[in-house]
């Protein structure tokens, strides 16, 4: 009998021990190992946005609907912004014109410069022989030779002053062609802007454009999601942080029909806001007066790239959606310390 009771009596202690070690490995396992069951698959949504305002003519896309780069999402109307494109050109044309007409001017004044020119030098050639034969010519003949000489060169200095006056002219009519041209361009690129379309390749969310609706550029009328940007952020407990390392493998579990995938540490948050404000309102440290004996262990964003070449067919990625991440240590990676 009382060997019977001490085998019992083993048996029990037995199973006691394995039940302990069993139960601390998994302890350990849920306290240490780096998984976690709070994961986000996440993408760049880009907010659409019209640069020019204008009554929406047409829609060509309907929510949740994919689009390629480049493609027409919606159109704002055309008329007011080609009826500016038409007046810049003519503008434009005008401001040519102006140059054309102020290079005449300045031919013509080149053109009366040299006669007036002529005409001084031989004024003035008249004047210096009477000066040489004033002892038979009378004075007053003599004071109008040089009054004629001074009128001439008055004129010739007049003509060059015309010349400086049309190339200035000039000058300015060539900065009216440049303006006329910036603001053609301005008016081409407007009417093209007219057409809104998809920066990237992705598909349409929130769609809120409809025809009839005015536009104003700059205000976002839907959501574009990139369909080549998505991720998965993993919220980690920082105690499991230090058995991570950039480039280990991350199993990906979708909650979403359980789909599994692949995917790779690529970084870790660096800050992380706190419950509590840090400074008061005269800039001292606000310092919550209640201490917590149990202290749960915070949540740091990880973030986990996603291997969509060995995705399976037909997996449907929605930011948003909740994941359970297993990271693998030790596969191929340094350190979180050693890289960020």
């Amino acid at each position: 009998m009382k060997n019977t009771l001490y085998i019992r009596i083993a048996i029990t202690a037995v199973f006691v021990l394995l039940a302990v070690i069993i139960g601390y490995g998994m302890w350990r396992h849920y306290m240490y190992s780096p998984w976690t069951r709070d994961g986000r698959i996440r993408a760049n949504v880009v907010r659409i946005a019209p640069d020019v305002s204008g009554l929406v003519t047409a829609v060509n896309v309907v929510d949740n609907q994919p689009v390629k780069k480049g493609e027409v999402l919606f159109v704002i109307d055309r008329a007011r912004y080609a009826d500016a494109v038409e007046q810049a050109k003519a503008n434009l044309a005008a401001a040519q014109a102006a140059v054309t007409a102020a290079q005449a001017n300045i031919d013509a004044a080149k053109a009366g410069t040299t006669q007036a020119q002529a005409n001084s030098a031989m004024y003035e050639a008249q004047s210096r022989r009477r000066q040489g034969l004033k002892d038979v010519i009378s004075s007053e003949d003599l004071a109008n030779a040089r009054a004629t000489a001074d009128a001439a060169r008055a004129t010739w200095d007049k003509a060059r002053a015309g010349v400086e006056q049309a190339t200035a002219a000039q000058q300015q009519a060539q900065a009216s062609v440049k303006q006329a041209q910036a603001a053609l361009a301005t008016a081409e690129l407007n009417l093209q802007r007219t057409e809104v379309r998809s920066p990237v390749d992705g598909y349409v969310t929130n769609l809120l454009v409809r025809v009839g609706d005015y536009a104003s550029a700059g205000a976002p009328r839907l959501a574009l999601i990139d369909s080549r940007s998505f991720w998965v952020d993993g919220y980690f407990e920082e105690t499991k942080l230090p058995h991570l390392r950039i480039g280990d493998p991350v199993d990906i579990r979708l909650m979403s029909g359980g789909v599994h995938l692949r995917g790779t540490v690529e970084g870790v948050a660096r800050g992380i806001a706190g419950a509590v404000d840090p400074t008061g309102a005269d800039l001292l440290a606000n310092i919550n007066p209640t201490f917590n004996w149990v202290r749960l262990a915070q949540r740091v964003p990880v973030r986990v790239s996603i291997d969509t070449e060995h995705m399976p067919a037909g997996t449907v990625l929605v930011a948003g959606q909740t994941a359970t991440l297993i990271v693998h240590p030790g596969g191929h990676g340094d350190a979180l310390a050693q890289r960020q």
